[in-house]
């Protein structure tokens, strides 16, 4: 499958596999799966060590709770589960290999070119059922493929959203359906704005971290743009990427975005909006459970769920799916397996909707999965349909890095906007032929 069909499937196949097509069955991994046969089931204890994310996808709590249902049906393997940090993920697995500390670890959709070619995860391709080409969704089923192959097995099905808050709306009367589009949507933060309604309609995950770049893609898409070319290439400097860019700058220039954008992740963004504070945001499939819950929000039944706005290029936004993988250096593949296997398993999964959507199509033709979270699946049926890819490149961490620093130099005033795309994609030519 080359990189162009799968971009293809990710941002096209959702609709035509959850809107027609019956799947018929049950599915392909049920949670108990993974409680006979092979390590783990006999009399010697087993025990495993992985390594998953705190913030987006699901909480601390809920992967407690998984893991604790897979060891009670499998008690002759513990688990031990650390969680990390987005930011430290990726550092802390490639410190992590040499010890080989992890039997299985959670990696983002950017990262299996790196870790494949590294040779810090193990190829499970033999593993995957050829089912799951019909039965998992493109985007989720891609989150741990590289050249064919895949190294993950897929989990957090996910995409950045955008949210607003209604009662906001409605003090300065503004109808919810004026922001589909871009320029919708800043028609609405300049009536907010001027009415003394929020100080600052927009809050950005714009720190100098991954979480810029996924703001960065969504809206190039949604322009019209493409980061990398087919064949790899910077592709930033021309086209939707410059009007994104543009976009951004021009949102700070004019009093929309709060200046705190610059220092501030996705999590900033949650809190703000469940704070009162900020009217728009791009967020995670998560925020809009813990903006609704009592214990965390001040706003709640206030802050809808939608997808990106349209710049021109359509409703577009970013694959920020992730997969399990188990690592090269583990000693206990067969039992890493069955603990992967179940949680991604669809009855499991459908356990924790509120965190993040089911990789497996049937979900959505579930009427409880549907009862369960009807805003969010509403808004995942377009948005999951028409997500970009960041580049599947070997080099992605080192050039993500060297775009984080020109996105805030012109963010800052310290470029213009095309200078410093230009400088980007310069510096990550030169890291590519480097690789």
């Amino acid at each position: 499958m080359t990189d162009q069909h799968r971009a293809a499937l990710s941002r096209r196949g959702f609709i035509a596999a959850t809107v027609g097509i019956g799947l018929g069955g049950g599915p392909l991994l049920s949670a108990c799966s993974s409680s006979s046969g092979g390590e783990g089931s006999g009399s010697s204890p087993v025990k495993l060590n992985a390594l998953v994310q705190k913030q987006a996808g699901y909480s601390d709590v809920h992967v407690k709770a998984m893991t604790a249902a897979f060891t009670a049906a499998n008690p002759n393997i513990t688990v031990t589960v650390d969680s990390v940090p987005y930011e430290a993920l990726h550092d802390k697995i490639v410190a992590a290999a040499p010890a080989g500390t992890y039997d299985v670890v959670l990696i983002d959709v950017i990262w299996p070119a790196e870790f494949a070619s590294k040779g810090l995860v193990a190829d499970i391709t033999d593993k995957i059922p050829s089912a799951w080409k019909t039965e998992v969704l493109p985007g989720a089923l891609n989150s741990g493929v590289y050249q064919d192959k895949f190294y993950g097995v897929p989990w957090l099905l996910d995409t950045k959203y955008f949210y607003a808050n209604t009662a906001m709306l409605a003090k300065a009367n503004v109808a919810p359906a004026t922001l589909s589009t871009w320029p919708g949507v800043i028609t609405a933060a300049k009536a907010l704005k001027t009415q003394g309604v929020v100080k600052y309609p927009f809050l950005w995950s714009w720190s100098q971290a991954e979480a810029i770049i996924c703001d960065f893609a969504a809206l190039t898409a949604s322009f019209g743009g493409t980061l990398f070319d087919p064949a790899g290439k910077p592709a930033f400097t021309t086209g939707g990427a410059v009007k994104a860019l543009e976009f951004m700058k021009s949102t700070l220039d004019e009093g929309l975005t709060d200046p705190a954008s610059m220092e501030s992740l996705e999590d900033d963004v949650r809190k703000s909006m469940s704070a009162g504070t900020t009217a728009f945001g791009l967020n995670w499939t998560y925020m809009y459970a813990q903006s609704n819950d009592p214990k965390l929000s001040k706003e709640v039944g206030k802050i809808a769920i939608s997808p990106v706005p349209d710049g021109g290029g359509g409703r577009i936004s970013v694959n920020g799916s992730s997969a399990l993988a188990i690592t090269a250096g583990s000693k206990h593949r067969d039992a890493a397996w069955k603990y992967v296997e179940y949680l991604s398993s669809k009855p499991v999964q459908e356990q924790y909707i509120a965190d993040s959507l089911p990789i497996w199509v049937a979900s959505y033709q579930d009427p409880a999965v549907i009862k369960s979270a009807p805003n969010v699946v509403a808004a995942a049926k377009v948005q999951l349909a028409n997500m970009t890819n960041r580049p599947e490149v070997p080099a992605y961490n080192a050039i993500s890095q060297l775009l984080q620093v020109e996105l805030q130099k012109a963010l800052l005033g310290k470029k213009a906007p095309q200078q410093a795309l230009n400088d980007a994609a310069s510096a990550a030519n030169k890291a590519i032929a480097q690789s």
